[in-house]
């Protein structure tokens, strides 16, 4: 059984996809630690809206999952939908080359149905279809959508932020037009 990908992007300053790698036998374990991350009355973690003194906790703790984290970066782009287009391509041929079992993508209904049609399509390009299954979903319905959340939301924000996520960051691909 292959790794699960995590997926949430950033278009803070240009659109930066974050895929997070979490090898199956971590799932459960990484799932704890983010439930135990989440305050009451949170449903999840949502980077942007937690305290500086929060983030630091959070990312610290995400860090030692020791989880693979691969970045899009399609800033060079001005069309949002044709850099999403060509991150989701770059996403499944390495998905395709981890062998992964399943991709989990943050849900954006405004997204979904050209997202649909770029998977489909790139999964069929890569043999992978009916080896990679995917979801859209919101983060409530997976904890492990924080992930990719804090580390594209730090990356997009620098300074410390981006620091504290680089020993996750394993390669930036630089999504070309």
């Amino acid at each position: 059984m292959g790794p699960h990908i995590f997926v949430d992007e950033t278009k803070e300053r240009g659109l930066v996809l974050a895929a997070a790698v979490l090898e199956r036998h971590r799932l459960t374990a990484a799932r704890q630690l983010i439930a135990g991350l989440t305050l009451r009355g949170q449903r999840s973690i949502h980077f942007c809206k937690e305290r500086n003194d929060r983030r630091r906790e959070i990312l610290l703790a995400l860090r030692d999952l020791g989880p693979t984290v691969l970045l899009y970066d399609a800033t060079d782009h001005r069309n949002q939908r044709l850099a999403r287009e060509a991150c989701l391509r770059a996403l499944i041929t390495d998905a395709a080359k981890l062998d992964a079992e399943r991709l989990v993508l943050e849900m954006d209904e405004s997204r979904r149905m050209a997202d649909v049609r770029t998977l489909n399509h790139e999964l069929r390009l890569t043999g992978m279809t009916g080896r990679l299954r995917y979801d859209h979903l919101r983060a409530h319905e997976d904890r492990l959508l924080s992930l990719p959340d804090a580390v594209a939301w730090s990356w997009a924000r620098g300074g410390e932020w981006k620091m504290m996520v680089r020993p996750m960051v394993r390669e930036i691909r630089p999504i070309d037009h």
